[in-house]
């Protein structure tokens, strides 16, 4: 069912909710386009692991019944959504895998608390997305179960570890979607796809149900179409959670409502260290390009230091892989998921854990083991949490002169399915611009600012850098962009 020349699974959700509103269209009809699509192009992408039909029709239909029963989207603002979920978070009923064979078919017992949120909010949650196993990636090559493909070409990465969930929301095979984002798990891969990514501030929003990789990086956010609908999802999931201690008890302003389009007078930082080497040619010009585009909308552009840049992929994967070495040793074989039976104990861990686990997840356990051992706990790790937090000094630093900072979010555009496998370390400089902030625990944005110029066209994203809880900020500062260029109108070339 179309409705003029978009379908429905194209909209936007303030579009489509001004549809629902007006009962133009049915949910049912919103989540049918959505279902559709992915039927003709997922064979392709591979976004999806799996998804349950009756289950999305049947909370479409309770949404129509809400709707009839004349409850408003200003009480629940997602009434009637779609909205994709990736591997990695909670719901009851569906299959939890977090992309890796270890848990075998495991299905979750409960609701993370930002998917009772979303379906207190009325959002029709559905779909498990894919992601590189336990969200240790940048590709999502990582996934047991299949290579997730980017939309604008499918010989191409998404980008990870939320590469299924960016995916999904660039192919229009959802409205919206969940990731996590521990690195640049969710900036990374939008700014791949040509989508919106949003990684709230470090206790924004609850990770109640979140399967850790590493607990003090770690944080839910959204992809979406366009600023405005990251800020009504945002809105939705942020707050404060008593079941994790690390959320924080601050107020949810109206993110929606801060968009006002004006940003004259506001300071924006470039830092001096981001601009490196390895930068791609066509991505230094999009970024440039898009801060001039930000000036000409009066914002004032400045140059900060960020002294401490170089070091941050190594304080990454000292503090990452430790915190993943202790979260993973839960998956033993003993309480839930796969089991490989052995003559003994040890014999059943080891087999276990050997045939569960993927290669990358493999070397980040030995690495965080071996950073913990006794003799380099000091010599590593608490080195690392020193230099951490010399990093997030230099944020404050920045943050006490600028309202916010810009980047580039990758260093180069998605590169080929296959082509950085076999070297990890290559692999891990896709982060360079992104592990930062969640080092920080500030918030962090991208959103498309160009294409490189040649065939096929491949989406470049700007990353706009928040203070700790400056979300609203970096939200108005988005929407004021990309309300003056038309970049986030474009889609892929994907037909179904």
């Amino acid at each position: 069912m179309g409705c003029g020349h978009v379908m429905l699974n194209q909209l936007t959700i303030s579009a489509l909710v001004a549809k629902l509103a007006r009962r133009e269209v049915s949910a049912r009809a919103a989540m049918q386009a959505c279902l559709d699509r992915i039927e003709r192009v997922d064979p392709q992408i591979r976004a999806f692991i799996s998804y349950d039909v009756a289950d999305a029709l049947a909370q479409a239909d309770a949404a129509d019944q809400a709707l009839a029963q004349g409850q408003t989207h200003a009480q629940k603002p997602l009434l009637g959504v779609p909205v994709g979920v990736k591997d990695v978070i909670a719901v009851k009923g569906q299959p939890l895998n977090c992309g890796s064979r270890i848990l075998g078919d495991f299905h979750s017992p409960y609701d993370a608390t930002v998917i009772e949120k979303l379906k207190a909010a009325g959002a029709v949650v559905f779909g498990r997305l894919n992601m590189d196993e336990f969200a240790m990636g940048s590709s999502t090559e990582n996934s047991a179960f299949q290579i997730t493909h980017n939309p604008w070409d499918t010989s191409r990465i998404p980008g990870g570890s939320s590469g299924g969930s960016a995916a999904a929301v660039s192919a229009d095979e959802c409205v919206a979607a969940l990731g996590s984002d521990t690195g640049g798990s969710i900036r990374q891969p939008a700014s791949l796809c040509g989508c919106v990514g949003l990684k709230p501030s470090y206790g924004r929003v609850s990770r109640y149900g979140l399967v850790a990789y590493a607990s003090s990086l770690d944080q839910i956010g959204c992809f979406a179409k366009d600023v405005r609908d990251a800020a009504t999802v945002l809105g939705v999931i942020g707050g404060h959670d008593p079941r994790d201690s690390s959320s924080v008890p601050q107020p949810v302003p109206n993110y929606p409502a801060g968009l006002t389009g004006n940003i004259k007078g506001l300071k924006l930082g470039l830092p001096k260290e981001y601009m490196i080497g390895g930068l791609d040619p066509e991505v230094k010009q999009a970024v440039a390009a898009a801060v001039q585009q930000l000036a000409r909308l009066g914002a004032e552009v400045v140059e900060v230091s960020l002294p401490h840049t170089d070091y941050a992929i190594a304080t990454y994967y000292i503090i990452a892989t430790a915190e993943a070495s202790a979260n993973l040793a839960r998956f033993d074989g003993i309480r839930y998921g796969k089991r490989v039976e052995g003559a003994d104990p040890i014999e059943l861990y080891g087999k276990t854990r050997g045939q569960g686990f993927g290669l990358e997840v493999k070397r980040r356990i030995i690495l965080g083991t071996y950073v913990l051992s006794s003799g380099y706990y000091d010599a590593y790790y608490i080195r690392a949490q020193k230099v951490r937090t010399l990093i997030r000094n230099d944020f404050l630093k920045a943050f006490e002169k600028v309202d916010a900072i810009v980047t580039p979010t990758s260093p180069t555009a998605a590169f080929k399915i296959g082509e950085k496998a076999e070297d990890p370390l290559q692999m891990y400089l896709m982060d360079i611009f992104t592990i930062s902030c969640n080092l920080a625990g500030i918030c962090g944005l991208a959103l498309p600012c160009g294409f490189t110029g040649h065939q096929p066209r491949l989406p470049i994203g700007l990353q706009l850098l928040g203070k700790p809880f400056g979300e609203e900020t970096i939200l108005r500062i988005a929407h004021a962009y990309e309300q003056s260029t038309s970049w986030h109108k474009e889609k892929p070339p994907i037909n179904g």
